[in-house]
């Protein structure tokens, strides 16, 4: 990959090398991959001191306004599916209310901790096909050799329709993941995004790297009734450490039915968490 389409930035923190990096490319985090080539280290009394180090890399190759890029393998012929930048938005339109994603993560990464098997092609519907072509076409463009599979996740007992989960399955895909899941919330956001356009609605599919959500929901139930036991038995509040929206919601839909204990978000931005107040101090 050429230089403009790639970035490595040092800085005291991984967040300053991010934004620097950001700057540089003169784009938006949704539109990189990060890799954390090293962490910050202080040292010990100064001497092995090092900054964090950070590649950013381009999920699309910067082109010509005119230029135009397309899918190579279009779920259909006539059904073309092109990168956002290639058909921009003109400034005085709308965004239409289904590529409207700000708030995607904590309203539909449902609790999917069981899924079922990979779904055969046949049994695919036009959201799940088209996901999974954008999203393989998207590995393809930052040279990840990766197998998308396409499984059905668990509906949710609200009623709420079942997404489709596109789990991207190979070797050394850590980097897909990021820290905290933050390269991973990119992928899945760039990939609902082309798939809505294609789609002219709202598109619903959940990305996942070999199987690190599902994991992840699952240490987070436990976790969640591990705390829950211990606030009702101290009559403590207890506070957990800050995690994004979607992993907030996991935390809350596990112990709603609980009679002992109550949960609530607290705090802004990144800092955001949730604690669990025993019901005789809510």
């Amino acid at each position: 990959m050429s230089e403009e389409n790639s970035v490595e930035v040092t800085a005291e923190t991984v967040e300053e090398a991010i934004a620097k990096g950001l700057a540089e490319l003169g784009v938006s985090p949704t539109e990189v991959i990060v890799e954390v080539l090293d962490e910050p280290s202080k040292g010990v009394l100064g001497i092995g001191a090092r900054p964090a180090r950070v590649r950013l890399e381009l999920l699309t190759r910067k082109q010509s306004s005119t230029a135009a890029t397309s899918i190579s393998q279009p779920y259909q012929e006539s059904t073309p599916i092109s990168i956002p930048q290639s058909s921009p938005m003109p400034a005085s339109t709308e965004t239409p209310s289904y590529l409207d994603l700000e708030a995607e993560d904590a309203d539909t990464e449902l609790t999917f901790l069981s899924t079922a098997d990979e779904v055969s092609e046949s049994e695919q519907d036009e959201e799940a096909a088209i996901g999974k072509v954008v999203l393989t076409e998207l590995l393809e463009r930052m040279s990840i050799r990766a197998r998308v599979l396409v499984r059905r996740a668990k509906p949710g007992d609200q009623g709420e329709n079942a997404p489709w989960i596109l789990d991207v399955t190979g070797s050394n895909l850590n980097r897909l993941i990021g820290r905290r899941g933050e390269t991973l919330a990119a992928l899945q956001y760039v990939t609902r995004l082309i798939t809505s356009r294609e789609l002219q609605r709202r598109a619903e599919v959940i990305v996942d790297i070999d199987g690190y959500k599902a994991r992840r929901a699952g240490m987070l139930h436990n976790l969640a009734m591990r705390m829950a036991n211990e606030a009702a038995e101290r009559g403590n509040i207890v506070a957990l450490e800050p995690m994004p929206p979607h992993e907030r919601r996991i935390i809350h839909l596990a112990l709603r039915g609980r009679a002992d204990v109550s949960t609530k978000s607290v705090g802004e931005g990144s800092a955001r968490k949730v604690t669990i107040v025993p019901r005789a101090q809510s």
